[in-house]
């Protein structure tokens, strides 16, 4: 199978780092292909501007989607946005890998949705949903939080975790198509033993062999 691995932390040697390589790892070893987009080892723009597009239909006067649906008709992405929309387009599986900031992705990963989920191209009128652009392809949040697993719950300080991830879950994925699968949350890793990162490593791993049995999950419903 196909999988795209999208990686948003600054730090290589911080538990998403850890997540993302062993990912990669993994998956290549069970035959999977695989393609990544590191976004700040890329140094990815994340302010989504005139400068996606390589001409405009309007100069005089920016309208994002207006240009995105031109773009989508006269292949004017510029360079940049094109490969990442190759890499969403071509994988069955993207897993999005990120540390939870103020309750969502970090700014470069939504600043990378910003740019590449382009009207036209990845939605538009009539496909969006059950009927998105995306409705043959899976995806799946792995990220880690500040706190431990107590404070995520229905009850607890920050509040249900699935709440949390739900714009992203339906906001974004299931809204251009894909079917989400339970997302893999690490709980407070700033606070594991090297012990317990290691077993968290081991089992995302087994997670992954078998990532291609899940069903997705009822993003609607909880």
């Amino acid at each position: 199978m196909k999988i795209l691995l999208v990686l948003a932390h600054p730090e290589p040697q911080s538990m998403n780092g850890a997540l993302f390589t062993s990912a990669i790892e993994t998956l290549q070893a069970a035959g999977h292909e695989v393609k990544t987009s590191d976004l700040y080892a890329m140094h990815f723009n994340p302010v989504s501007d005139s400068s996606n597009f390589t001409v405009l239909q309007n100069p005089s006067f920016f309208k994002q989607q207006q240009e995105e649906l031109y773009a989508t008709q006269n292949q004017s992405f510029s360079p940049e946005i094109e490969a990442e929309q190759q890499k969403v387009e071509w994988c069955d599986l993207m897993i999005w890998q990120f540390p939870l900031w103020w309750f969502s992705v970090p700014g470069i990963l939504k600043g990378w949705v910003d740019r590449v989920f382009a009207m036209g191209r990845f939605y538009q009128s009539g496909r969006i949903y059950e009927n998105g652009v995306f409705k043959e392809k899976k995806a799946m949040l792995s990220l880690t939080t500040g706190t431990d697993t107590p404070a995520y719950m229905k009850d607890g300080l920050q509040g249900d975790i699935y709440n949390i991830l739900k714009p992203i879950h339906r906001g974004i994925l299931t809204f251009t198509g894909f079917g989400v699968l339970q997302p893999h949350i690490v709980y407070g890793p700033v606070r594991m033993t090297p012990e317990m990162r290691d077993a968290t490593l081991v089992g995302w791993r087994a997670r992954l062999n078998n990532i291609f049995k899940e069903n997705v999950i009822p993003v609607g419903g909880y």
